[in-house]
C-alpha cells in the first residue's frame, strides 16, 4: 500500500518502520517539526512535510499518529480535499467517529504497546486493535502483526484504561522505588531480578494469584512501618496506602 504517515513521534516511528519492513511504500511523513519528519523519512522513505497542505492528496491509507488533542483539533485540516481517502488513527482513547463528517472511509488501527524511540520492538508480537468496515484496515494491521483483534471504540477506552494501570502506573511505581533506593545509595538495578520474575509469573498465573507482599496478609505492623518511613514523601505515602488497601480488598473479596 501507499501510506502517508501523519505524525513522527514514538508510535509513528515504530509503526512506520514496521510498515516499511512489510513492504509498504511510505510516500510522505508529516510532523509540525520538520526535522522529525526528515529523520523518519531517512529510515522509511517518503517526502517530509511540516504543513498538511504539502501532503499528497491521494494514498491507499493515511495513518494518523498525533496526540489525542492534535488529532481532534486538526482533523478538518489534514482531511481537506482528501474526503474520498482512507484515514485511520492509532489512538487508544479517541473514538473512530472523530473522522465522521470529514471523510467517507475511516477507522482505527491501535497497536497496544509502550514505545520509546531508542528501543526496537517486535511489532509482529504486538496486539493491534482495529475498527472500521474497510477491509484495507485489516490488511494493513495483519501485514505488521500476527495478533489483530476487532474492538469497538467504547471497549477500546477500557482497553486503554487497563493498559494505563498495567504499564504507566506500574512504571511509575518503579520510579518511586528508584527514588527511595537512590536516597539511600542503593542502585535501582538490584530490583531488576524481582521485576523480571514478577512479569514472568503472570504468564503462568493470574495477577490475583501472583500477588504477594504485606498487603495480601494485611500485615499492619509492616504496612504502618513502611508508611512511617515515607513521612518525607507524602505523595508516595498516599500511593502506598491506597494500593495496600486496594490489594487487601481485592484479595479478601476473591478469597
Amino acid at each position: 500500500m501507499r501510506v502517508v504517515l501523519i505524525g513522527a513521534g514514538r508510535l509513528a516511528t515504530h509503526f512506520g518502520k514496521a510498515l516499511h519492513r512489510a513492504g509498504h511504500d511510505i510516500v510522505a511523513v508529516y510532523s509540525r517539526q520538520r526535522a522529525h519528519a526528515e529523520a523518519l523519512c531517512q529510515v522509511v522513505g517518503g517526502v517530509p512535510a511540516d504543513r498538511f497542505e504539502a501532503l499528497p492528496m491521494q494514498a491507499d491509507v493515511f495513518v494518523v499518529s498525533l496526540t489525542d488533542q492534535a488529532l481532534q483539533q486538526h482533523v478538518a485540516q489534514f482531511t481537506k480535499g482528501r474526503e474520498g481517502q482512507l484515514f485511520v488513527h492509532t489512538a487508544g482513547s479517541v473514538p473512530m467517529d472523530v473522522f465522521q463528517g470529514y471523510v467517507q472511509r475511516y477507522g482505527v488501527c491501535y497497536p497496544m504497546q509502550t514505545f520509546s524511540k531508542e528501543r526496537e520492538v517486535d511489532f509482529a508480537e504486538i496486539p493491534v486493535f482495529i475498527e472500521g468496515g474497510d477491509p484495507a484496515i485489516r490488511r494493513l494491521a495483519e501485514s505488521v502483526s500476527g495478533r489483530v483483534y476487532e474492538l469497538s471504540s467504547a471497549d477500546r477506552q477500557y482497553l486503554h484504561l487497563a493498559a494505563v494501570f498495567a504499564c504507566n502506573f506500574a512504571n511509575h511505581c518503579y520510579a518511586l522505588s528508584a527514588d527511595i533506593l537512590n536516597s539511600h545509595g542503593v542502585p535501582f538495578d538490584v530490583m531488576l531480578p524481582l521485576i523480571d520474575e514478577t512479569a514472568r509469573k503472570i504468564h503462568e498465573l493470574s495477577p490475583l494469584d501472583a500477588q504477594t507482599g504485606p498487603a495480601v496478609r494485611y500485615d499492619t505492623n509492616v504496612i504502618d512501618k513502611h508508611l512511617s518511613l515515607l513521612a518525607s514523601m507524602p505523595e508516595a505515602r498516599e500511593v502506598y496506602r491506597l494500593l495496600s488497601e486496594s490489594i487487601h480488598i481485592i484479595q479478601a473479596t476473591n478469597s
